[in-house]
């Protein structure tokens, strides 16, 4: 089975209106970049999207929400968007906002297979409204339900033809369990390899969760918030 494309493009030809979405990153960390662009270029509309966070103006899902094909954000963090603000205080995006080790938690259970847990994050907020609780030896708990996406979305620091990825550092943050959680995951590289060159004790996802792949250009790298001490 070939996995490599040439492009984003070619390698999410058929993500379509209303699909679920998992994006990895954290922070402006591991942002797919090349996936995120192709995105906006075919113009999919009514995306559910679930990322750790909800990039900024102009930058990583801030494209997707300037040109509103996002319909519902799923995020533990959103705090450096205007424009994400903007849309939910005017009611034109659904927002799920989980907590994040929840967030981490039901995509990790999504790829292991299990459907649902248990967890105290959330007791007593809005956020248990709707929600099966349980105590257990005296404690309140919520259950949550596992993740799933139609398509994961990722980019590593190296990948191989059989779609095995090697992180670098936060790049590994919620990418390499989104990787294993989508129906089908796609995966861009900074730089894409023959089989063997990877040493085996550092891929961090193995080929078989990863169904396409190809080698990204033009990354921004971008530092989310500059702090520089004044003298």
């Amino acid at each position: 089975m070939n996995k490599v494309f040439a492009n984003a493009d070619e390698a999410i030809y058929d993500i379509k209106d209303g699909d679920i979405l998992m994006l990895g990153g954290f922070g402006l960390c591991g942002i797919p970049e090349n996936c995120i662009a192709a995105l906006v270029r075919k113009g999919v509309k009514g995306l559910t999207c679930i990322a750790n966070n909800a990039g900024v103006d102009g930058f990583g899902l801030g494209l997707l929400l300037k040109t509103r094909q996002i319909k519902k954000m799923m995020s533990s963090y959103v705090g450096e968007n205007a424009e994400f603000e903007r849309q939910l205080l005017s009611g034109e995006l659904e927002v799920d906002l989980i907590p994040q080790g929840t967030l981490a938690t039901r995509i990790q259970m999504a790829g292991m297979g299990i459907p649902a847990f248990f967890t105290p994050a959330g007791f007593g907020t809005e956020i248990a409204e709707g929600k099966e609780t349980r105590e257990f030896d005296g404690k309140m708990y919520l259950m949550e339900k596992a993740l799933h996406a139609n398509f994961a979305i990722v980019k590593a620091w190296k990948g191989d033809t059989m779609g095995n990825l090697v992180f670098r550092k936060t790049m590994r943050n919620f990418s390499t369990s989104m990787a294993k959680a989508g129906d089908i995951t796609i995966a861009e590289v900074e730089e894409l390899v023959q089989p063997g060159e990877l040493d085996p004790d550092s891929i961090h996802v193995a080929g078989v969760y990863v169904h396409r792949i190809f080698q990204g250009v033009a990354y921004e790298k971008r530092i989310e918030r500059r702090t520089v001490r004044i003298e």
